[in-house]
């Protein structure tokens, strides 16, 4: 059973959906408070997915030149910052955790931005030949049950020793527009296990009636991305064919085509319906989204449910 180890974080997109906030910072750093009460980049609450759920290594794609800001935020307090923290043990405490994060740290560049599926194929080295998760850098998740949305995937690829494992959530059909969709044959629909057919990127509604039905779903609803998967070493070789090939869809080399060149050449490409949410803090309502269900599954969630009471009354009466 080969262990994944390793995590890919693509975090080269420019942001334009987050302007002008997005010109001073980019939007992986862009802070949030997580669940614990710590106010964190998005990218390291992304990063602490992977970590918690057994990743050893992660790799970050990046534009051009921004690897250090990353190294520059990903380290430990220096002495004088020490100094300034005295008497704040909860403070040194996490300048070790930012440490040990960074040591875990490596970085690959996407030199033009030609797609996400592009973004992935940087990181091939790095993967070499081992199983690896992979993450969006603009999404949080936040599981349902113990297990981390990730673990979940992760456990399912190891205990099948899987080529790909595609995280799907059952989504209607009036929302396919926005995600990668899959057909999916049950394995074991209990648990929420898929066989995976036909892989199509925004798909019409058209092409989901006729094409995407999953057996067993409501009607109208569809395997629709979760926004991570996890891996074999193979979806490099379709990523490069479609490179070579020129094979690109509106002008950007596409994850989701190397998916279903991927699932073509194997039997051991399967979905699964993740426990848990995912959160797009790339565009401005999915950062408000974001913050909001951080809050209300964390440490202040009391007062953060009495706030919004309290919002909602003083909205109630103007």
């Amino acid at each position: 059973m080969a262990k994944v180890r390793k995590a890919v974080i693509t975090a080269a997109g420019r942001g334009t959906r987050q302007y002008p906030a997005s010109t001073a910072v980019q939007k992986e750093m862009f802070p949030l408070v997580d669940r614990d009460g710590l106010t964190k980049p998005v990218i390291q609450i992304i990063g602490e997915e992977a970590i918690d759920s057994g990743i050893e290594e992660i790799c970050i794609v990046t534009a051009p030149g921004e690897e250090k800001i990353y190294r520059d935020y990903f380290r430990r307090l220096d002495d004088d910052m020490v100094k300034a923290f005295r008497g704040k043990d909860w403070a040194i405490l996490e300048s070790e955790k930012l440490g040990a994060f960074g040591e875990r740290l490596s970085f690959a560049e996407q030199h033009s931005p030609e797609g996400f599926g592009d973004a992935v194929y940087q990181a091939r080295r790095f993967v070499g030949d081992e199983p690896f998760l992979l993450l969006l850098g603009d999404h949080v998740y936040i599981s349902d049950t113990k297990d981390r949305c990730a673990r979940q995937l992760i456990r399912v690829h190891e205990q099948y020793m899987l080529d790909a494992v595609t995280g799907v959530q059952p989504t209607v059909e009036r929302m396919l527009h926005q995600f990668g969709t899959i057909q999916g044959t049950p394995v074991d629909a209990a648990k929420g296990i898929y066989r995976a057919g036909l892989i199509i990127e925004k798909p019409s509604i058209e092409q989901a009636r006729e094409s995407l039905v999953t057996p067993g779903l409501p009607a109208g609803n569809y395997l629709s991305h979760f926004g991570m998967h996890v891996f074999s070493p193979r979806i490099f070789d379709s990523l490069e064919y479609l490179i070579k090939n020129g094979l690109k869809e509106k002008g950007e080399i596409q994850l989701t085509s190397a998916q279903e060149h991927l699932r073509r050449q194997t039997d051991k490409y399967w979905c699964v319906i993740t426990q848990g949410q995912r959160y797009d803090t790339g565009i401005p309502y999915g950062l408000m989204e974001s913050q909001l269900a951080l809050a209300l599954n964390g440490v202040h969630r009391t007062g953060i449910c009495e706030a919004i009471a309290r919002i909602l009354a003083m909205q109630a009466r103007s």
